[in-house]
């Protein structure tokens, strides 16, 4: 501490043409009496302030007495008392650091761990800012024994469901806590920690870089500083070596404050003149300086940014504003910063979560690159601004897919990046000139390191910069309205069946109704007697006449029946199978009418590239002006895209300068179609409801990661990509930035299947029944008609020939529908059995 003390007075000599002494004393730790009688000794020979001591109680005790007389006291350690002047950071001003964290890191529940009572006061302000919603929080002093040993909380804590831990403690204390959590076994993957130790890159902390725990911390001031580096020097440590980024830094908080603390006492003593007098401690009211108030208060006042380790100093009241914190985590590389915090903008974030990289101190790491990311903002889903009512800054007001596939990249390699809007031209090669374009030209000409976006791998491209292995593959297609609602026609009720379909159902109807009509002639039972109070009629009648017939088959087929029963087995026959028939045909028809009737099938102008390249419909289609896809079609040798390369050549008017105007045309126009990536299209469809992507891709492409040619790093991002590839990482953030960031507008459900005409193929089988039915139906009245015939010629004792010619005249007789028993013009009744009834020679054939 005295070569820092005598180094910082040295500085502020030499910057401010000041004559500044030291008169320093060795007192023992925590002896009051003793600090106290070696102040008095100083007072005596006069001095102008004084600094510390290290012991907070002998601090207290010694600032009384410098208050008496009216003396500056500055001090650099921790405190809620703002007494004399502290250039530490008050506790309240801590809290509001690891609060800003908390939120930061989303923690919902955790554990605070204290040494002791001094550090409750950090706790109460935490509860204050979160409130009575804030995160659940359990509370534990590891240092319970005060003898040093915290293992008995800590396998409390090993034996909690928590893994998220806020500790704060002293430098003295908070190296041997990190050793015994790491003997306990809770410093691993599975914790997560804030050290709320402004002194944690002085720690060693080589032996907790490949713990795997995530463990962050604040700093007041970075190692890397010029100044610190020549403090550094002064006090024996060689600044060329890289021991600082494992902890060990040999400039702790305290000898950073007292430097500035140095330098602002002199800058108070440049502006305002204070020599130092002789004071007495036993006659503290004579012994007072007349102008130590306007010192102290002129002090109070200064606003100092130069010359310092820990930031800009001023004061508001007794407490010390200005700086900002550091936020660095422990990495496999060493202690790297992440971010910063200061009370303005609370933590800001400057680079990704912890790396799981080793660190490695051959010049094959990329733990110490930076490299410039360029992004094509806005481009949903690949980069975009993050909405949000603060204003943000630097990496962190862009989000995406691409955003997401770098921080992924750089947890796996271990280096930072910034990310830089790279316009809307990604560019092409002109190899005649040997010039290019838009991120292309800013690759080749080393304005950025990297391009991250929906940009094709081709091989013109290729001959301006070099490739990583592709992240996504894709291809050309078409974007298009979705399929408009038909207008219904005027015979929509025939829809269910198709066309084949009702000419059978036309020809079994008229078939039926023929075979019942034949059926009822052929059968006896069909003849009745139309007037039954006549025993012994003249002629009988048959209710089976044509149109009998018709209205019966009707009838059954619509389901309505009618007054006409069959009486003879056969034409029964006819009847169930006819039944069975329309049973099965009519609930068909009412099914698939009512899938038609609430499925209303759409129709679509285009449903391929061909009816593009055709002009179906004189649909009009367009691409992006510049790019991979125009490159496609200008290319092309296929007849189709030949022709379509024609029409968009000669109708510029049709093509886009980016995809989004693409597709706000394609929704304002029922007539426009555009050509774009598969996935760009996609990622449309799941937001736009009124979108759909039309046929196959009409090719195969790939997006990379472009960097200069023979980049050195290469295979290790290419080799980085594969293991998110085969992790699943790839697909997992392509999911979450196609199908959950932003969805949920269109409907989820899938869309219905078309109802569909029901063809002879769905009912084959009942037509085939019917069929079968009718024709056994038939053959069983034709034989029981010839035996009717040959039974009634053997009663009359008349030639069968001729009862058959009769019977067969008759039958054909198709407007006869009353058969006359006694006719003089039969045969029959020339027979002399002639005069027998007809109910007799009834009961007799049958």
């Amino acid at each position: 501490m005295n070569i820092v003390f005598d180094h910082a007075i040295d500085v502020a000599n030499q910057e401010l043409g000041l004559s500044l002494s030291s008169l320093k004393a060795d007192v023992n730790y925590g002896d009051a009496f003793h600090s106290y009688r070696n102040l008095c000794r100083m007072l005596e020979t006069g001095i102008a302030g004084v600094f510390g001591p290290s012991s907070r109680h002998t601090a207290v005790h010694l600032m009384s007495v410098c208050d008496a007389m009216d003396i500056p006291h500055i001090y650099s350690y921790m405190s809620e008392y703002p007494e004399g002047f502290n250039l530490h950071p008050h506790p309240a001003d801590l809290s509001k650091a690891l609060y800003s964290l908390i939120k930061s890191f989303d923690w919902s529940r955790f554990i605070f761990l204290y040494e002791s009572a001094e550090y409750l006061s950090i706790l109460n302000e935490l509860n204050s800012l979160f409130g009575i919603n804030g995160p659940i929080m359990t509370v534990l002093r590891y240092d319970m024994e005060l003898n040093g040993n915290y293992k008995p909380v800590l396998r409390r804590v090993r034996k909690s469901q928590d893994n998220r831990i806020v500790v704060v403690g002293s430098t003295e204390t908070m190296p041997e806590f990190l050793n015994q959590a790491q003997q306990v076994g809770i410093i691993n993957e599975d914790y997560n920690y804030i050290v709320g130790n402004l002194d944690f890159h002085s720690f060693d902390l080589e032996e907790y870089k490949y713990s795997e725990a995530n463990i962050t911390s604040l700093r007041l001031f970075s190692p890397e500083k010029m100044a610190v580096k020549e403090l550094m020097q002064k006090v024996g440590y060689n600044i060329e070596q890289d021991e600082y980024r494992n902890g060990t830094c040999p400039i702790t908080v305290e000898m950073a404050l007292t430097y500035d603390a140095v330098q602002l006492f002199a800058e108070t003593l440049k502006n305002l003149p204070f020599k130092p007098v002789s004071q007495n401690c036993s006659q503290r009211t004579e012994s007072v300086r007349d102008d130590g108030s306007s010192f102290k208060n002129y002090m109070r006042t200064l606003r100092l940014k130069e010359r310092l380790l820990t930031g800009p100093i001023y004061f508001e009241g007794n407490v010390r504003k200005g700086y900002h914190l550091d936020v660095i985590k422990l990495q496999p590389s060493g202690i790297v910063k992440v971010g910063t915090w200061d009370e303005e903008r609370n933590y800001t974030q400057e680079r990704i979560a912890p790396t799981n990289s080793q660190f490695d101190t051959i010049d094959n790491s990329l733990s110490n690159k930076t490299f410039i990311v360029l992004l094509s903002v806005p481009n949903k889903p690949y980069a975009s601004l993050v909405e949000s009512y603060k204003q943000l800054e630097g990496n962190n007001q862009y989000e995406g897919y691409g955003v997401d596939l770098i921080m992924e990249l750089a947890d796996k390699l271990g280096f930072q990046y910034i990310f830089k809007n790279g316009g809307k031209i990604y560019g092409t090669f002109n190899r005649t000139t040997n010039e290019s374009t838009g991120m292309l030209h800013e690759i080749r000409h080393g304005y950025a390191d990297l391009a991250v976006t929906d940009l094709t791998i081709t091989s013109e491209r290729e001959e301006a910069v070099d490739f990583s292995i592709p992240f996504m593959n894709l291809g050309i297609a078409i974007l298009y309205l979705k399929p408009q609602k038909g207008v219904p026609g005027l015979f929509t009720f025939m829809d269910p069946f198709s066309e084949e379909v009702w000419w059978f159902l036309g020809l079994s109807f008229l078939g039926v109704s023929l075979s019942f009509f034949i059926l009822g002639r052929l059968s006896p039972s069909e003849w009745d007697n139309p007037y039954p109070c006549i025993e012994e009629p003249v002629e009988l009648q048959n209710q089976f006449t044509i149109g009998n017939s018709i209205w019966f088959t009707t009838g059954a087929l619509l389901q309505q029946g009618s007054e006409i029963g069959p009486k003879a087995l056969s034409t029964r026959t006819v009847a169930t199978f006819w039944w069975f028939f329309t049973l099965i045909v009519v609930s068909s028809y009412t099914a698939n009418l009512a899938a038609f009737l609430t499925i209303e099938k759409p129709t679509s102008l285009i449903n391929s590239v061909d009816d593009l390249a055709d002009r179906v419909y004189d649909i009009t289609y367009g691409a992006l002006r510049s790019g991979s896809t125009r490159k496609f079609f200008l290319t092309s040798e296929d007849d189709r895209y030949v022709r379509m390369n024609k029409f968009m050549t000669e109708n510029p008017q049709y093509l886009t300068d980016s995809n989004e105007e693409g597709v706000a045309r394609v929704k304002k126009s029922t007539n426009y179609a555009f050509l774009m990536e598969s996935t760009s299209i996609e990622y449309n469809t799941k937001r736009e409801c009124n979108l759909k992507k039309i046929g196959d891709a009409l090719d195969e492409k790939t997006y990379g990661i472009a960097m200069r040619k023979n980049w050195p790093h290469r295979d290790k991002f290419n080799n980085a990509l594969l293991q998110l590839q085969e992790q699943g990482v790839l697909e997992k953030m392509k999911n979450k930035w196609w199908n959950e960031v932003g969805t949920g507008i269109c409907a989820t459900k899938e869309d219905a299947p078309d109802a569909t005409p029901l063809a002879m193929d769905n009912l084959a089988g009942v037509f085939l029944v019917l069929l079968v039915g009718s024709c056994c139906a038939l053959l069983y009245g034709a034989i029981s008609w010839v035996l009717f015939t040959i039974k009634k010629a053997r009663h009359y004792h008349v030639p069968l020939k001729e009862a058959l010619k009769e019977e067969f005249q008759f039958l054909i007789d198709f407007n006869n529908y009353v058969r006359v028993l006694k006719s003089s013009a039969s045969i029959y009744s020339r027979s002399r059995q002639s005069s027998m009834s007809v109910g007799s020679i009834r009961q007799e054939l049958n």
